[in-house]
């Protein structure tokens, strides 16, 4: 009897054991997906302190989806290839076809001279802000607005197909109805493209056949000396041309946010990798006050993002509502630096919006996007020229190694022609803003742009001179 009350105790132990047990195990598996779906609430309840200081960023990044998305075909093999110094080139089956580069800007930082380097470059054919053709074909259009119809102009530009050009650098039409038509829009040439005269594959044979130096040479093309040996060709033989290339560059100003470049960077048939450049805005609203006038009206495209309710056509209205109603009526320059003042904050929010987006961008876009400070190209010219380079997959020539130092040791920095590019003590426009903006002027800027210059490590404190 007491053999068999010991085997029932053992047995009713053994059972409650089992019992405990399988309570604890049911309590694990609710207790954990309950944790994890809690942090996940939590986490998208409180986002990210830099994402509030944006608040259209998260629900842009939603609306895109990133975090759902899958690389492009061509980015799946390579997706632990990191780059030095913020992006790679990727070395997938794409890398080794045709490469689309874009230069990602705002006036007055240098992009004319990045671009420069390229237009140097025997394996690349480059465009000179070709969107100037459609600001000025939909001006008074605001900055944001326009920016659908710029991707799709790059899209066309990128794949060699020019008669994009067509719908905004043809002749106007006359304003008498019975006056005789104007040229046809297929008579543009290559006279017709902003910047041509600088063009490397423009003034060169086989396009130019009279030309002084060779295509692979190189150092500036002389602009009077082009348009008066190089006569214009037809669109469609410089389209031939393009598709000679392993790599098309195109440099432009005028794209007000990194975000609008998202369908092309995931479209199968473009290779685009997209270099941002940034400068210090204090230089930036230095360099654009001495070419206020220039970039007046271009400005005034950029302010009016943040003013869309005036009609088309009104331009003189236009402006007067724009301006705060102390400025009404002042001299031109106070109107103009206000103007440019203004269309400067918007371009740092801008930036701002950009630098955040590609923090959180996936490992992919990462490897599609680059950064490049001016200040850095100009102190390092041969070791960022050598990264740009290796970026975009191609070779580094000695000689233009010789020629961005060349171009960035200059004697001078100073040039009556703002937008004319030119050798020059680069090193000194660094700091130029300094002795040339007021105290005022300086504050203005850093409260405007003070957080992305934060994110670009550009130390604030301008009243220290």
């Amino acid at each position: 009897m007491k053999g068999q009350r010991r085997r029932w105790r053992w047995r009713g132990e053994h059972r409650r054991f089992a019992a405990v047990l399988v309570l604890y195990t049911l309590l694990l598996l609710l207790l954990v997906p309950y944790a994890l779906d809690h942090g996940a609430g939590r986490a998208k309840d409180e986002p990210e302190p830099l994402l509030r200081r944006c608040p259209s960023l998260e629900e842009a990044l939603s609306e895109w989806g990133w975090e759902q998305q899958q690389p492009p075909p061509d980015e799946e093999d390579d997706e632990n290839e990191e780059d030095e110094g913020g992006g790679a080139a990727g070395n997938g089956s794409a890398a080794a076809g045709k490469r689309h580069i874009y230069l990602h800007a705002t006036w007055r930082t240098g992009s004319s001279f990045l671009g420069e380097l390229f237009n140097q470059h025997p394996d690349v054919f480059y465009l000179y802000e070709p969107m100037w053709h459609l600001w000025q074909a939909l001006y008074p259009g605001d900055a944001l607005s326009l920016q659908g119809a710029l991707r799709d102009m790059l899209r066309a530009l990128f794949r060699c197909d020019f008669s994009v050009l067509h719908l905004y650098a043809a002749p106007p039409a006359p304003r008498d109805p019975l006056a005789p038509a104007p040229p046809a829009a297929a008579n543009l040439t290559t006279a017709s493209i902003f910047g041509w005269r600088t063009n490397k594959v423009i003034c060169s044979a086989p396009l130019c056949p009279a030309a002084p130096r060779p295509r692979d040479h190189i150092g500036l093309v002389d602009g009077a000396a082009c348009e008066e040996s190089c006569p214009p060709r037809a669109l469609r033989e410089l389209e031939a041309e393009c598709r000679k290339y392993p790599v098309v560059v195109i440099k432009d100003v005028r794209l007000l946010e990194l975000s609008a470049l998202m369908p092309l960077l995931r479209e199968p048939g473009l290779n685009l990798r997209v270099v941002q450049l940034f400068r210090d805005p204090r230089a930036v609203h230095n360099s654009r006050l001495k070419a206020r006038q220039a970039l007046l009206r271009e400005s005034i495209q950029v302010l009016r993002s943040r003013h869309r309710a005036e009609p088309r056509g009104r331009q003189q209205q236009q402006q007067q509502l724009l301006l705060p109603p102390g400025l009404r009526g002042s001299a031109p320059q106070h109107r103009a630096e206000f103007f440019l003042g203004g269309a400067l904050e918007v371009i740092c929010q801008a930036w701002l919006r950009d630098l955040l987006l590609a923090r959180r961008s996936p490992p992919w876009l990462r490897r599609r996007y680059t950064q490049l400070r001016y200040e850095d190209l100009v102190r390092e010219p041969r070791a960022q020229l050598r990264r740009l380079l290796r970026f975009a997959g191609l070779a580094v020539p000695p000689a233009l190694e010789t020629f961005v130092l060349n171009m960035t040791r200059g004697a001078a920095y100073s040039s009556d022609r703002p937008f004319l590019i030119s050798a020059r003590d680069a090193r000194e426009a660094i700091h130029a803003w300094r002795e040339r903006l007021s105290r005022q002027q300086v504050r203005q800027v850093e409260a405007a742009c003070g957080e992305a210059m934060s994110i670009l490590a550009y130390p604030l404190g301008g009243d220290a001179r």
